[in-house]
Order: structure tokens, then C-alpha cells, then sequence
């Protein structure tokens, strides 16, 4: 049942943004009680951070593994963690869009653990370039910090606009943003 609500929750929130949903509307999309909603979360902020972090914790296990592998380079890295954000939208792109842009709905102590977790994602693709850098795979020159939030932006982005269903596919569109950036940064 909390899986059911969370999920019901997160195109709730999609569509109509955390402020402006309520708890009714919740448990209606539910066909449940307030009293089920309160057993399973004491407040729809602490739903959102359960949606938050089940959003971010699976982005950085998949990363992780991504990172692991060391029989491949750094160039075939960054193509797999920008195809697997574009390909997570086919499967999360609703919780893509609640973590994005709901965020600015939790408090401090919740957000104290939110950022650190974004932040950490964030960083490791920094360090992947600077590998990069060290190895000869991409330019001497990169500003790896600003080469991130160029990659994290155009994939992070693609959650508005990106249709699994549609003409491209993820590898398409994955490859193509990944040789946007490599020509950008690889000597």
C-alpha cells in the first residue's frame, strides 16, 4: 500500500505540483483513508522526501556501478551515465521532474540530507572528468566543475522534453549529447 500511494503521490505531484495537491486528493487517487495515508507517512512532506530519496539513492547505485567498472574508460563512462539518466526517464521521469522541481518544498533538515546525496552524484561525474583530464582522454584545458553542470544540465533537462515512445531513442539521444560533449572536451 505505501508503494501504491507513493506512486499515485509522484503523478499526483507531477501534474499538479506538491503545494497544490492535498492530502484528499491523495487518498481519492488512492481509494484510500486519510487514516491509511497517516499510517504509512505522518505528513506529505515526509512522502515527498521518501519520493526524494528513492529518486536519488537510485541514481547514485546506478552510477556507482557505472563507476566500478574499471575496464572501461572514462569517454564510455560518461556516455553510460548520461544514457542511463535519459533512459530513467522512461521509468522515472515523474520522479525526475517531482525531485527537480519539488525540492524547494522540504525543509532544512530534510534538504541537509538531500543536497549532500545531489551534490555527491554531482561530484563524482566532476572527478570522472578530471580522470579523464589526467589520463589524456579529454583537453588538459576543461574546466571539469563547469563541463559537470554543462552534462548534468543537458541530461537533467531532457525530463521535459524527452519522449521514450518518441522518433529518438535513449541511446540516440544519449550518444548524440555524449558527442556533444566529448568534441567539446576530448583532445
Amino acid at each position: 500500500m505505501k508503494e501504491k500511494i507513493t506512486e499515485h503521490s509522484i503523478r499526483l505531484f507531477e501534474k499538479k505540483g506538491f503545494s497544490e495537491t492535498s492530502i484528499q486528493d491523495i487518498v481519492e487517487a488512492n481509494g484510500v483513508t486519510k487514516g491509511t495515508f497517516y499510517y504509512y507517512f505522518s505528513s506529505k512532506e515526509e512522502l515527498l522526501m521518501d519520493i526524494q530519496l528513492r529518486y536519488i539513492n537510485d541514481l547514485l547505485e546506478q552510477q556507482k556501478s557505472i563507476m566500478r567498472d574499471e575496464s572501461k574508460n572514462c569517454k564510455t563512462k560518461l556516455y553510460e551515465i548520461v544514457h542511463m539518466l535519459i533512459s530513467n526517464i522512461k521509468t522515472q521521469g515523474a520522479s525526475a521532474k517531482v525531485f527537480f522541481r519539488e525540492m524547494r518544498n522540504l525543509n532544512e533538515e530534510r534538504l541537509a540530507e538531500i543536497i549532500p546525496k545531489r551534490d555527491q552524484f554531482r561530484l563524482t561525474i566532476e572527478e570522472l572528468l578530471k580522470e579523464g583530464i589526467e589520463k589524456g582522454e579529454f583537453r588538459s584545458d576543461l574546466n571539469a566543475s563547469i563541463a559537470t553542470f554543462g552534462v548534468l544540465g543537458m541530461a537533467n533537462w531532457s525530463y521535459q522534453w524527452f519522449n521514450p515512445e518518441g522518433d529518438q531513442s535513449e541511446e540516440e539521444v544519449a550518444r548524440l549529447f555524449t558527442d556533444m560533449i566529448l568534441k567539446g572536451i576530448e583532445l
